[in-house]
């Protein structure tokens, strides 16, 4: 068991080696076939050893990009007292947490938002987008497991695909253009939901649709 363990922490500790080598040629390359080629001839990685560490070649280095970005994320969130945040100041910490990181490889974030434009990566694209904004989420502290989880995901996932897009063409200082962009984003958001409670407020004691329509169809005395 003991020799299993260190065999899986190996192969992580060399897929994060042949990564952070990509990002160096993924601003050129792209995440492509030759950009893995060149990462593992660089670490030491053979033909053989990076089919079997990425078996789908540059869509899984894309997923083990995503992967590291978000667990980084969670880790940097859980140093922080989001406890104590405002729900707004929660996710916008989260989402420009998540942008620092990629920050010192915004040319190959960029690349790697553009391979999962792709029709054939749009699965995986998404996926990785739904992975990203559960963490958020879930480091925010959110435990909703009705319909309010998904609907939380899906406008977040509006939220931060739309910053990310802001963010590669900003070159402000210290992404003073993303965080205003974020900041109206939120605040979009926040407005509707503000809409959505005064509208259940107003017509909580009305009838609803499946009441008028019981009137209609019940059967006449």
């Amino acid at each position: 068991m003991t020799a299993r363990r260190n065999s899986s922490k190996d192969e992580t500790a060399l897929k994060q080696a042949v990564l952070d080598a990509a990002l160096g040629y993924a601003p050129q390359d792209g995440f492509s076939d030759r950009t893995l080629a060149q990462a593992g001839t660089e670490v030491g990685a053979g033909a053989e050893m990076l089919l079997h560490l990425f078996p789908n070649g540059p869509a899984s280095l894309v997923e083990f990009f995503s992967e590291q970005s978000d667990a980084e994320m969670e880790r940097l969130l859980a140093e922080e007292n989001l406890s104590a945040m405002k729900v707004r100041d929660r996710i916008a910490a989260s989402v420009l947490t998540r942008l620092e990181i990629l920050k010192p490889h915004k040319e190959a974030a960029r690349r790697a938002a553009a391979f999962l434009t792709l029709p054939m990566h749009a699965a995986l694209g998404a996926t990785l987008l739904y992975r990203t904004v559960d963490a958020m989420w879930r480091a925010a502290g959110d435990t909703s497991t009705d319909f309010n989880f998904y609907t939380k995901r899906a406008i977040l996932a509006g939220v931060y695909s739309t910053t990310l897009l802001r963010w590669f063409s900003d070159a402000s200082e210290n992404m003073g253009e993303t965080r205003t962009f974020l900041a109206a984003r939120i605040e979009n958001v926040m407005q509707f939901e503000k809409f959505k409670a005064e509208m259940r407020e107003r017509t909580k004691d009305l009838p609803s649709v499946a009441d008028v329509l019981k009137r209609f169809t019940a059967p006449r005395p």
